[in-house]
């Protein structure tokens, strides 16, 4: 593990997976405008194999989180540049997706706000501000921080990792470089190998695309084992817009037998809550009564309907 505030020497990190050259793309700039989109695809169908290569270790990762955010922990991505965009990006998109409180998930990112909009590269190299962010936020040994870095070597990461471990948190890394040429301390390892970019360095594409998609697979596998999900509907979806309740009224439409006005007429009665308007229509339940025996079966919908001719609890 990289334990210095000191950036490393850009030219120690020339043998990573990262920044190698790829040699498929020695001409890119001899290509018309077809041969580059065609290049790409070709190159992307590595991220497929990547992740699949991946699926244990997500797998166990999926696990973990699930635990933790059970138990009452939260679950921090920190990374910077592209890394920690992508990581502020999938914990943004929990609260819509899944009515989760913005606590629960959060993307920590080199630089703060800013940095989302303008690069602030510079700021990865400082091992003590990984340090800070995650005392500033006071995490604990309830908490899963994932330690988000393509090249495997960000300083800002290794420090935030450190301090979690430090503080009794789990902590999961994730690059897209062998364990061989960076090794981490983390509890879980996430390896995603992609192979050099096309253009060379540029960690925003292959390595990019396979972290969104691992981040991706990541917090809905750990929603759906939190009972977010029934069947594959977002069945805890906020209902904050036109568009979203018309996902919600579609979604009550298809599961039961109601009508688009009845559908809505019960959405209402449910204060909005798809999962609670599920209870009440399909268990026969008024919503006070629906709302107490999905609590009782911890939010899922599932367990509390096949158990809905037990005693109230």
């Amino acid at each position: 593990m990289v334990l210095s505030s000191h950036p490393a020497d850009p030219a120690h990190r020339g043998h990573l997976l990262t920044e190698q050259t790829n040699p498929r793309s020695a001409a890119l700039d001899q290509l018309t405008a077809l041969q580059l989109v065609d290049l790409f695809n070709q190159e992307d169908q590595r991220v497929l194999t990547a992740i699949a290569t991946a699926r244990e270790a997500l797998a166990e990762a999926i696990d973990t989180i699930t635990q933790a955010l059970a138990a009452g922990g939260k679950l921090y991505y920190i990374g910077a540049g592209t890394s920690g965009r992508l990581g502020v990006l999938d914990a943004a998109e929990c609260p819509p997706t899944f009515c989760t409180p913005p606590e629960l998930v959060q993307g920590i990112i080199a630089g703060g706000a800013a940095a989302l909009v303008r690069s602030s590269e510079g700021l990865e190299d400082i091992f003590e501000d990984g340090v800070a962010a995650i005392a500033q936020r006071h995490i604990h040994e309830l908490d899963v921080v994932v330690g988000i870095t393509a090249g495997g070597t960000t300083p800002y990461v290794h420090g935030a990792l450190h301090a979690a471990r430090q503080r009794g948190a789990r902590t999961i890394f994730m690059a897209c470089v062998p364990t061989e040429q960076v090794a981490s301390d983390a509890d879980l390892d996430i390896r995603l190998l992609v192979g050099p970019e096309l253009l060379a360095g540029s960690t925003r594409l292959k390595a990019g695309t396979a972290t969104k998609m691992a981040l991706n697979i990541l917090s809905t596998g750990v929603m759906v084992r939190l009972g977010k999900v029934y069947g594959n509907r977002m069945v805890d979806v906020a209902v904050t817009n036109s568009k979203l309740r018309d996902r919600a009224l579609r979604i009550l439409c298809d599961l039961t037998d109601l009508d688009r006005a009845a559908a809505a007429d019960l959405l209402d009665r449910s204060g909005q809550q798809v999962k609670l308007a599920l209870m009440m229509h399909l268990g026969q339940l008024d919503a006070a009564t629906a709302e107490t025996r999905l609590a009782h079966h911890q939010g899922h919908l599932r367990q509390a309907l096949e158990n809905s001719d037990e005693p109230c609890p």
